[in-house]
């Protein structure tokens, strides 16, 4: 054998799985397709945020939480009603003790450290035992997704070093190679080497082939989000029909195709139709992948719009349901949607996902972080504004609507229309009582000192002169996350169709549906990506090493 294990590739799960195993005394070969630079995977890209339980930073911002808290909201919107779901369910379970307990020590022990204001994402719009966060839980991470990866990457880089583990950048894997019905190793395809910018798109010329003999292969190969193709075609009909247009959260080599080799070998691929799409989009004005988009990461107070100036019914408040939001546009016939915002709005609740987004986080800057609190937009937000072809900015509202109608060439949105829902919301201001339940989830969330303090505006009209000038977003659908995947059990082991164990093949990541071929079930509770990632990694690089 050339390694005890095989990981493929070298995303945030392979990183995480290949420091674990060097721990356990194992020899490794980590390879992956693209080079180098690219060493972290999605996670570079990321905002950081990470689903905890019950930790200090809950408490310091007077926040009650609980591990059967937490597992009541995951259960109400995992939705797991599958029999393929023993697994998932089971991994679920696991996750929401780990993230509950000792997630955040080991993370501590190895120098990761968190944004004090925690954030609350997917907050659901439902009764208690629906969908959604019931308190804060998204805590980001100092340093972004630079910042998680990093300890993983010293370890790896360190072990490279030492001669514990190899490094084999270039390598794309075309098959797993067996013995006797056992995964005995990889082979596959030598690429030219490029030196592109990370998440650029590299060259995908062949110089050779390349194999490798393993006593166990462990995929960590992420899921399919640049792969359109493959996404249109897993799209589920619960969701109506696959969308024409798309942008991408995550480059192009993000493109499902370990899936499909693992699956040619035997392995049970589960729940592929369950899948993880923002509908707060915003093509990047300075793209750095193919159809790079950037997520809005919204405040409660933005009036979300269809294509044709209607207002999107509750609970589909920005930040409360992403999949039901995307259900419900797809009903409409059109595949975008519409923020009307004012410049008091995009200050205090516009944030970016990305940490080339968040500078101040990523570069761990705290003189830049406190401008946060002061007048005016982060510098990113402000040149989205300026630059972004989704962006249309007016300092009223038929000169706004005719600059929307102008950004689509389609002029579906008809003055009264928007007038009407405009103004009906501005009336609702008026009091601090309200029938409209998004200004009611408005003014309930400025009961946590967080979002007060740097998340959501304070209650306003949107025709408000003084809170102007009006803006509005055109909101596009975004690939992210496949939440399906790779059929494993509590190991990591990959399981046949038969519900047996493929031998010598393992999973983690985001190849495994985050543990279990999806332990999100049909939604996510959002921080919960990374922390799979970290989780199942972990897990199967135990069960590779037993």
């Amino acid at each position: 054998m050339d390694s005890d294990v095989v990981v493929v590739g070298g995303g945030l799960a392979g990183l995480v799985a290949a420091s674990e195993l060097v721990g356990l005394g194992k020899s490794v070969t980590l390879v992956d397709q693209e080079g180098g630079q690219s060493l972290g995977g999605q996670a570079f890209w990321s905002f950081g945020g990470l689903f905890l339980v019950d930790s200090p930073e809950q408490r310091f911002m007077g926040i009650k939480d609980s591990h059967e808290l937490a597992w009541q909201d995951w259960v109400g919107t995992a939705g797991f009603d599958r029999d393929e779901d023993a697994w998932p369910r089971q991994w679920a379970e696991a996750y929401v003790e780990f993230a509950s307990g000792e997630k955040r020590a080991w993370l501590h022990s190895l120098g990761v450290r968190f944004f004090p204001v925690v954030g609350w994402a997917e907050r659901g719009g439902y009764t208690a035992q629906g969908h959604g966060n019931s308190v804060p839980r998204f805590h980001i991470t100092w340093g972004t997704g630079p910042g998680i990866i990093a300890p993983f990457v010293r370890q790896v880089e360190e072990a490279a070093r030492d001669g514990r583990l190899k490094l084999r950048f270039r390598h794309r894997v075309d098959r797993l190679d067996m013995t006797d019905g056992r995964v005995t190793g990889v082979s596959g395809t030598l690429l030219s080497p490029d030196e592109s910018a990370r998440g650029v798109s590299t060259s995908r010329e062949a110089l050779g082939e390349f194999s490798i003999s393993a006593g166990a292969v462990l995929i960590a190969s992420g899921g399919i989000g640049g792969n359109f193709d493959l996404v249109r075609a897993n799209w589920p009909e619960r969701l109506g029909k696959a969308p024409k247009r798309l942008i991408s959260g995550v480059p192009a080599h993000v493109d499902g195709r370990m899936l499909g080799i693992a699956e040619d070998a035997g392995a049970d691929l589960i729940n592929r139709d369950r899948m993880w799409h923002y509908t707060e989009g915003i093509e990047n004005w300075d793209p750095i992948w193919p159809h790079h988009g950037i997520r809005i990461l919204p405040g409660p107070s933005s009036l979300w719009l269809d294509a044709t100036g209607k207002r999107l019914p509750a609970p589909y408040f920005p930040g409360f349901d992403t999949l039901g939001t995307l259900e419900h546009i797809m009903t409409t016939g059109h595949e975008y949607t519409w923020f009307v915002l004012t410049q008091k709005i995009l200050e205090k609740e516009f944030a970016l996902s990305g940490s080339e987004q968040n500078p101040d986080l990523t570069g761990k800057d705290v003189k830049l972080l406190l401008k946060r609190v002061l007048p005016g937009a982060p510098g990113p937000v402000e040149a989205f504004k300026k630059h972004g072809a989704d962006f249309a900015v007016a300092q009223t509202l038929p000169e706004l609507v005719a600059k929307m109608n102008a950004i689509t060439g389609e002029g579906l949105l008809e003055y009264e229309t928007v007038r009407a829902a405009v103004e009906a919301r501005d009336a609702e201001m008026g009091n601090k009582f309200t029938k409209d339940l998004q200004v009611t989830a408005l003014r309930g969330a400025r009961n946590y000192r967080g979002d007060k303090l740097i998340r959501v505006a304070s209650p306003h009209r949107l025709l408000d002169p003084k809170a102007g000038p009006l803006i509005g977003v055109r909101l596009n659908l975004l690939t992210r996350k496949t939440l399906g995947g790779l059929h494993t059990d509590l190991d990591g082991r990959v399981l046949r169709g038969d519900g047996t164990p493929l031998p010598g093949l393992f999973a983690a990541g985001e190849a495994a549906g985050f543990g279990g071929g999806g332990m999100h079930g049909y939604r996510s509770l959002e921080g919960t990506f990374l922390g799979g990632c970290l989780f199942s990694g972990r897990q199967a690089a135990r069960g590779a090493a037993r």
